[in-house]
């Protein structure tokens, strides 16, 4: 490498970014919030707040994306078309590529290529993992899904084509640590020595949950709550009372904090059944680790218990093993892979 390499990660919520050093390490990593379901402006206005921070940098972009599933778009395909051409107009002149795992495609010539383009954010994280540690489970829990994906003979075992494979096969998880409804999540919950059922409302999130808890990282949590109030402690326990038809006062503090306790296990279960699938599958060795990834790598050690396996996070591969740099796998991956085995290396 002789110039810095920025990937870009479109999500349907989150824009992120990872810029690579001419010297091959990773010198930052930037999340933005950007709701697409509301309109590409606000694609527009995450890519100037990351370029404002990132700088001027040449050589080129790499590019990969789940965005197009947003319902702005009439299709994938026309989602795929309106992404890469917002992306290649903010980001010329330099070259832009679009990660279609595990080739690369130019700018403008990303129609035929849409259906691989299309939500292969996934592949280059476990490409990148597979060429490190040989032998592993990448599991990345975002704010809204969760991939698990085996890496076997430093490959990436899956031979899933697209999303509805992929959740046949449990290697996407609709559940994530932030923006996941809990009606989603439990359909009923244990309260005062009663099940309860829970209101199938769009009361709470997962947010609110882990927020009460006291796991919740600070920076996971970027777009409104679900009744737009309060971000505290206190506010994500009247949430999660209003799940279960309680108000604030009719569950304690203590009462609160079991009932989001109730909700993690029923997430973590869930993920720990479609983990337990895809390795029925792989047959790993029993030492081959978890690596974990995304906003709720939090969640790792517990899972990491319940399927006894080893836990590592994915900034432990890299140079710089800067945890931050995790959350943004996606976006790290696509520049070391441009970087490394692309048109740009």
């Amino acid at each position: 490498m002789t110039a810095p390499v920025m990937g870009w990660d479109v999500g349907g919520a989150h824009l992120k970014a990872a810029r690579l050093g001419p010297d091959g390490r990773l010198t930052g990593v930037w999340q933005e919030p950007c709701p697409l379901w509301r309109g590409l402006h606000h694609l527009d206005a995450a890519v100037a707040r990351i370029r404002e921070h990132a700088g001027t940098f040449a050589c080129g972009h790499a590019v990969t994306m789940t965005g197009e599933m947003a319902d702005l778009f009439d299709s994938r395909d026309a989602g795929v078309e309106a992404l890469a051409g917002a992306m290649t107009g903010h980001l010329a002149p330099a070259p832009v590529w679009f990660y279609a795992g595990p080739a690369w495609v130019a700018a403008g010539a990303t129609a035929a290529a849409a259906g691989r383009i299309a939500s292969a954010n996934w592949h280059a994280s476990a490409r990148l993992l597979a060429s490190r540690v040989g032998e592993g489970l990448l599991v990345d829990i975002g704010s809204t899904t969760t991939d698990i994906i085996a890496l076997k003979d430093g490959t990436v075992a899956s031979t899933c084509l697209g999303d509805a494979d992929r959740l046949e096969a449990g290697e996407l998880v609709y559940t994530g640590v932030a923006r996941t409804p809990l009606m989603a999540v439990a359909d009923e919950a244990p309260v005062g020595g009663h099940w309860l059922a829970t209101m199938a409302e769009h009361f709470a999130t997962t947010a609110d949950v882990y927020r009460v808890l006291g796991w919740l990282p600070e920076t996971a949590d970027q777009h409104d709550s679900a009744d737009g109030g309060a971000k505290t402690a206190a506010a994500s326990g009247r949430r999660l009372a209003r799940m279960v038809g309680l108000d604030a006062a009719g569950l304690a503090e203590d009462a609160a904090r079991e009932l989001a306790a109730w909700f993690a296990q029923a997430q973590l279960q869930r993920i720990e059944r479609a983990a337990r699938l895809v390795l029925s599958r792989a047959r790993l060795g029993e030492t081959a680790p978890l690596i974990m990834a995304g906003a709720g790598a939090f969640l790792g050690v517990r899972l990491g218990q319940r399927l006894e396996r080893p836990v590592t996070a994915f900034h432990h591969v890299l140079p710089d093993r800067v945890p931050a740099h995790g959350w943004c796998a996606p976006a790290v991956a696509v520049a070391y892979l441009l970087a490394e085995d692309g048109p740009c290396a």
